[in-house]
């Protein structure tokens, strides 16, 4: 009968950690990813029982992996216009998205002799920035580009480098492979020899905001709940302020 106790009672316990156990899957623009990954570690300090399970990648794929059935509690945008998408799709738990934090977008090289701005880049070689299709950041740069009246001329250059993402762009500029690259400024801080050449004008360009938002599985889960009211903390506000983004007061 011992024996038997002995067994039972450790298998009895596995079974009650499990059950307190809550999964929540955090699909985010792979630009937050250093702040939320910080932001990450100090909620599960005070929420022990979640477990987050995050997903960096481009709005737009993340937006299409929600959409064909991957699992997501909680969806980050670079851009409204694809938590647009997911609401229209009913996707988005009805009024739980709203705008959490902002940047600004910038141009990054090697350091140069001569100064450089977006009326000049097509003396540049290769100029990386991520797809206008899927990722905002792209998105962003394709507007100032076309506003600058630069965009259909580097097009037709073969002047453009894609990258699937903004990070993914940061990284081409950071390697040396491109002449430069359109990134968020918080991606730019990051970077170990590409620095910032520019900062593209505000007024060329839809202000960079990230909407936040629950699916109605991360509506219905106690801990993505939580992750989702702790974005607003002053704790993760100070996190992504740090990172060098703009939240609101």
């Amino acid at each position: 009968m011992k024996i038997k106790t002995l067994i039972i009672v450790p298998v009895l316990l596995f079974f009650t950690v499990a059950a307190s156990a809550e999964t929540v899957y955090l699909s985010a623009a792979a630009s937050m990813t250093d702040a939320l990954k910080e932001i990450i570690t100090d909620f599960a300090a005070t929420h022990p029982a979640a477990q987050v399970r995050p997903n960096f990648a481009s709005s737009g794929s993340l937006a299409k992996q929600i959409e064909q059935g991957a699992p997501g509690d909680v969806y980050i945008s670079a851009n409204p216009e694809w938590m647009n998408y997911l609401v229209g799709k009913k996707l988005i738990a009805l009024g739980t998205d709203r705008i959490f934090a902002y940047n600004k977008l910038v141009f990054v090289g090697e350091k140069r002799s001569a100064p450089l701005t977006l009326d000049n880049l097509a003396d540049l070689e290769r100029i990386a920035l991520s797809s206008p299709q899927s990722a905002p950041a792209g998105q962003y740069a394709k507007q100032a580009l076309e506003h600058a009246g630069m965009y259909a001329l580097l097009v037709k250059q073969r002047k453009l480098v894609m990258a699937k993402d903004v990070r993914q762009a940061l990284l081409y500029a950071d390697r040396g492979e491109v002449d430069g690259a359109f990134v968020y400024r918080t991606d730019a801080l990051s970077a170990r020899n590409a620095e910032i050449l520019f900062t593209v004008p505000d007024d060329f360009y839809d202000r960079v905001a990230y909407p936040l938002g629950l699916t109605p599985a991360g509506a219905k889960n106690t801990s993505a709940k939580a992750l989702y009211e702790y974005m607003s903390s002053p704790e993760a506000k100070a996190v992504l302020k740090k990172y060098g983004f703009e939240v609101e007061k």
